[in-house]
């Protein structure tokens, strides 16, 4: 007797569905085309994205309410669209009517964006195979629901289930999705990382909104770089790319202000140079106060660590901030010699030389150690105007003399400290 089992089901929603018979492909008889990858024409978008968008792609844009999601899109949008194909903007927050004054604002008029106010799946999912456009936007994913599924909208079933079918959509269509997500007070999108696994692609949107500029980080992509940043300027004609971010960043930089030092942080596949500032002043607690913003807490507490250890500097009794301008975060190794630079310009009050760059790695025995793509950083601190970089001495020694500017290779802390506060 051979048992058959009843898939179980829940109220309206199969939980498992029929499967049809799979067909294999021996891999070696798999026709490989070129990427068709269409362009944005927003080319710090497109870099991010890693060329452009795949069809048939769900990309998720994450990011804190009002930091530019909405904007960022209804730019990109239209210019996917052409004289015989629409794009479809689904709006589960704004009707219509703000979403054209919106539009107007930006200075978005195109015929084929098509605006849809709905917030049921299977109504949108209707909409976009009669309408066969270019592209989607979902906006936003915690506002669309399945009539599938009872429980409310926004809640972990919905959201997944949603995600489930429109990364279906897209891959039997061919269209991409873009799906903007609105993260929570822990940082993630829609919850603990819920549609992270489900997407091709993760992109969240960054920025401090004290601040004009906004950073779009790619954490995950399938077709690209994951480490890939696009600049953006925040106006009120919109989102302007920013080419040139280390102009952007140094902007402001005072020129003889103790604690602040120029580093450079490798984002993809392009070094920005930032400035990073560092206030030492004494305390009035019986525990000294450490605050990082921009850099690891932890980090910087390793740090001066090292510098009280090696170098015989007295931080006890010392409140320590430590702080990358303009909110920009970075989490590489290569800035802690900027650190240390920096923290110990404040403690002596002795200002960094403004034509320096430093650069190097800093172990717990005080060493300075070599750090990734030397070279690409220092020439676009040369194309910046620097007349000097401070690196470890490994990288000096695999170099070649770079036109414009001094290399001065170091193994220890104490003689960096010596030559940038010479």
């Amino acid at each position: 007797m051979k048992e058959e089992r009843q898939a179980p089901t829940g109220k309206g929603r199969p939980v498992a569905m029929k499967i049809a018979q799979a067909k294999t492909t021996p891999i070696a008889e798999i026709e490989v085309v070129g990427e068709d990858r269409r362009l944005t024409h927003i080319g710090e978008f497109d870099r991010v994205l890693g060329g452009g968008v795949i069809p048939g792609s769900v990309i998720l844009i994450g990011g804190d309410p009002g930091i530019g999601k909405t904007t960022l899109l209804l730019q990109a949008l239209p210019r996917l669209a052409s004289k015989d194909e629409s794009v479809l903007y689904v709006s589960g927050e704004e009707s219509p009517r703000q979403i054209k004054m919106r539009g107007q604002r930006l200075g978005i008029e195109h015929p084929n964006l098509l605006i849809l106010a709905e917030t049921s799946l299977e109504q949108i999912l209707k909409a976009a195979q009669e309408i066969q456009p270019a592209a989607v936007v979902i906006d936003s994913i915690q506002t669309v629901y399945t009539e599938q599924i009872t429980s409310a909208p926004g809640s972990i079933s919905q959201v997944q289930e949603v995600a489930g079918q429109l990364m279906w959509y897209a891959k039997r269509s061919s269209v991409p999705v873009f799906i903007i997500g609105h993260v929570t007070k822990e940082g993630a999108i829609a919850g603990p990382r819920l549609l992270e696994h489900i997407v091709d692609t993760v992109l969240y949107f960054e920025g401090d909104k004290g601040h004009s500029f906004r950073i779009l980080r790619a954490v995950k992509n399938r077709f690209g770089s994951t480490n890939e940043i696009g600049v953006f300027e925040m106006k009120d004609s919109g989102l302007e790319e920013v080419s040139n971010p280390s102009e952007l960043f140094l902007a402001e930089r005072s020129q003889r202000t103790t604690g602040s030092v120029v580093v450079s942080s490798l984002e993809g596949s392009r070094p920005i140079l930032v400035e990073l500032q560092a206030l030492v002043s004494s305390t009035s607690y019986a525990m000294p106060k450490r605050m990082a913003n921009g850099v690891e807490q932890n980090r910087v507490s390793l740090l001066l660590a090292v510098m009280e250890k090696r170098l015989g500097m007295h931080l006890s009794g010392q409140d320590v901030y430590v702080n990358v301008v303009g909110g920009m975060h970075i989490d590489e190794p290569a800035i802690d010699l900027g650190i240390v630079a920096a923290v110990t310009s404040s403690l002596r009050e002795v200002p960094i030389e403004p034509g320096l760059l430093v650069l190097g790695e800093v172990g717990l025995g005080g060493e300075v150690r070599a750090i990734s793509q030397a070279e690409m950083r220092i020439r676009e601190a040369a194309k910046m105007g620097f007349k000097r970089c401070l690196l470890p001495e490994r990288n000096l020694a695999k170099l070649e003399p770079i036109d414009g500017i001094e290399l001065i290779g170091i193994k220890e802390v104490g003689e960096a400290l010596d030559v940038v506060l010479a």
